[in-house]
């Protein structure tokens, strides 16, 4: 792939029409640039199947989740998992004494803060780049980049979980759990395995594969997962319910009891308790 993937490309640009938006759930002033070179191509490549929808509610359910759980709980350390092209860092209110650890893909991070610069760009947080593949042994990387294993963590894992196996989901799940103490939180979206399956979704997630991006898992049970890989989870909402785009939403909001459903979930997690 190019150094910047296809998918932060793209869904910087999802960004960059919502923060145009009279009625936008956010603003990201820098998406635009972002999402160069090939961005917008991409939207129109992947239209349907709501993904566009289902990125601008997911943004907005993130930073919300973010704020609120800084606030709540007093952790300071926070790491943001495969961030992409956004830049939560310079865009979102932080409290005092903050520190963000930003694990992607070196050549990503490197032109992300390239292009930042070029428009005088500064964050609103101590942010700490660290360059490592999820897929390896990042977490030494992390360590080594002034992460403390012993202080309480946020970790954002934003448009992650759908591109890995369900064991490689499962171990990165532990490793996190493993790698902070007690009480500390995680926020992360999924997909159901439905989604995987159904009609609706099969042009999409065909042109992900043509890519080379494709999607690879999904879960109908997210609560049963996270509880078998070391998290609890606390909030759990499909895009629509209140909290979660409501207003937005173009669909209907299907009950949890029905089969069959493609769905997406939006989670906050807390590290489960340990003997």
């Amino acid at each position: 792939m190019d150094d910047i993937s296809y998918t932060a490309q793209w869904t910087a640009a999802v960004r960059a029409l919502e923060t145009e938006r009279s009625d936008g759930l956010f603003r990201d002033e820098y998406a635009r640039c972002l999402a160069e070179p090939r961005g917008f191509e991409l939207l129109d490549r992947y239209r349907g199947a709501g993904v566009s929808d289902f990125v601008a509610v997911r943004t907005r359910y993130m930073d919300d989740a973010l704020t609120r759980i800084l606030g709540e709980t007093g952790i300071r350390q926070v790491v943001l998992l495969a961030n992409g092209m956004d830049v939560r860092t310079h865009r979102l209110d932080w409290p005092a004494g903050t520190t963000v650890y930003e694990v992607d893909h070196g050549p990503l991070l490197d032109e992300k803060q390239a292009r930042l610069a070029a428009l005088a760009a500064e964050p609103r947080v101590p942010t700490v780049p660290i360059s490592a593949d999820l897929a390896g042994d990042w977490l030494e990387a992390l360590k080594s980049g002034g992460f403390d294993p012993a202080e309480r963590t946020l970790w954002i894992a934003e448009g992650l979980l759908f591109f890995l196996t369900e064991e490689q989901a499962g171990r990165l799940l532990e490793t996190v759990a493993g790698a902070c103490p007690s009480e500390s939180r995680l926020v992360i979206d999924m997909t159901s395995a439905a989604l995987l399956r159904h009609p609706m979704t099969q042009a999409f997630l065909r042109r992900l594969r043509e890519d080379g991006t494709p999607w690879r898992f999904g879960t109908d049970d997210p609560e049963g997962f996270l509880t078998a890989h070391g998290w609890t989870v606390e909030d759990l909402r499909q895009p629509g319910e209140p909290g979660a785009g409501e207003r937005r939403w173009p669909y209907a909001v299907p009950p949890r009891e029905a089969r069959g459903v493609p769905r997406s979930w939006l989670i906050s997690a807390v590290t489960a308790d340990r003997p």
